[in-house]
């Protein structure tokens, strides 16, 4: 008779484990990844709102100098240099686009009355997801991830649920995250692994590769991408990196305005 120990030596045994090995290190790094996406989603949104406006105001001053000297001097090449420079301005968007994300149902959100009445707007929301908030997503991505479903309709159920968690973490909402884990702990409770034969397991070890090898691109592409590379310039406090982009981006607005007035005055 062959006893547990006996069996746990066997390839197959052997094998299984490290089948189950390689999908916990998968799901891992799945969560690395995402909690990077969220990162640089974040921090790309926060970056267009806090300084959008000001690369508008300097693709406008450009324009504007441009102009200046090319009605001074009347130099073609000033004139094609003014009309290039004009066309790369973002032209004025329609009432729909220009309110977008500024007014429901009921009319302009306050900060859209505060801009348009010339008022402080109050600076945009921080949605960074707290440690709290990962520690949450990193438990519910590990309890309830698709991999580890032994069924088809398993599988649907689960990626269905992850994708609710995945919204919730990528709006840092704690709360949500707790009523998952909640409204997870309440279902079904996860079937044991059926054992697996030798082909399948070599297949699966082949498909977990595969997938690694894609998460991987995937993670090349963010760190790659201009708003990643910034944030790996300050990954711990990207709201100090807004800052200081901000006050250089202010500075360079000031010294743009002065070559305008210079430019006009001349």
């Amino acid at each position: 008779m062959t006893t547990p120990e006996a069996e746990d030596t066997r390839p197959e045994a052997r094998l299984e484990k490290a089948v189950r090995a390689a999908e916990q290190a998968l799901i891992e790094y799945e969560i690395a990844v995402e909690t990077f996406r969220v990162e640089v989603e974040n921090f790309s949104r926060l970056h267009h709102q806090k300084l959008g406006p000001m690369y508008a105001r300097l693709e406008e001053l450009d324009a504007q100098i441009a102009e200046a000297r090319a009605a001074r001097s009347g130099d073609p090449e000033d004139l094609a240099k003014a009309r290039e420079l004009r066309a790369r301005v973002m032209p004025m968007p329609d009432v729909e686009e220009l309110f977008h994300g500024w007014m429901d149902g009921e009319g302009l959100f306050p900060e859209a009355v505060a801009m348009l009445t010339e008022q402080p707007v109050r600076p945009p929301q921080r949605v960074r997801p707290s440690e709290e908030a990962r520690r949450r997503y990193r438990e519910l991505v590990r309890k309830a991830h698709p991999d580890l479903a032994q069924d088809e309709p398993e599988r649907v159920r689960r990626e269905e649920f992850l994708t609710r968690v995945n919204a919730a973490y990528a709006r840092g909402d704690e709360a949500e995250l707790q009523e998952l884990a909640e409204e997870w702990a309440a279902g079904p409770r996860p079937e044991a692994s059926a054992p697996i034969g030798g082909e399948e397991l070599y297949a699966r070890l082949e498909w977990l590769a595969r997938r690694k090898e894609l998460l991987t691109l995937v993670v090349k592409e963010l760190e790659e991408s201009a708003i990643g590379s910034m944030l790996k310039l300050a990954p711990d406090d990207p709201d100090r990196l807004l800052d200081e982009i901000a006050d250089q981006l202010i500075a360079e607005v000031a010294r743009r305005e002065a070559d305008l007035a210079a430019e006009a005055g001349s």
